[in-house]
């Protein structure tokens, strides 16, 4: 299962490349536009909420790395944020390495509110991945809020 799993993450990592050459074609200013549709977020800071996704699931709450957070001050642009995931990137591999052997493996995890869940490495990476394509989603959204023609970003695209 970790080839499959490897070979899963490089199909998101493919559809991510996709979306970022599409948002090189954006005013960086509207890159950094609140819209009000999205609870005044905008689309660096949706894309920087996925970031800090993987850190919270990967990293700090199944690895226990307790790693910080990327901040939005620090990723203003796009270049900062395809540095971030460059090291969501790096996370992602060890995690997949980690749990090589035992992706079923039943694990505690405490969230932020104090809670905690049951879940497998398989289960936390299903939903990083998925958050992901919810949220690249979004970021098409909006930049078609802001005019703009968005190109195909999935995994299978022309």
């Amino acid at each position: 299962m970790y080839v499959t799993l490897l070979r899963q993450y490089q199909l998101v990592i493919s559809a991510r490349g996709a979306l970022f050459d599409y948002c090189e074609t954006i005013k960086p200013a509207h890159l950094l536009t609140p819209l009000p549709s999205f609870n005044n977020e905008s689309m660096v800071s949706q894309l920087m909420h996925v970031a800090n996704c993987y850190l919270f699931w990967l990293a700090n709450s199944v690895l226990q790395q307790q790693r910080p957070y990327f901040g939005e001050e620090e990723h203003r642009d796009l270049r900062a944020v395809r540095n971030a995931y460059q090291q969501v990137d790096l996370i992602t591999n060890d995690f997949l390495h980690a749990f090589k052997d035992s992706p079923e493996q039943q694990m505690f995890i405490t969230r932020p509110d104090g809670n905690t869940l049951t879940r497998s490495p398989f289960e936390v990476f299903t939903h990083v991945i998925t958050h992901e394509f919810h949220h690249k989603g979004q970021v098409i959204n909006m930049s078609r809020q802001l005019g703009y023609t968005p190109v195909d970003t999935d995994i299978i695209r022309e």
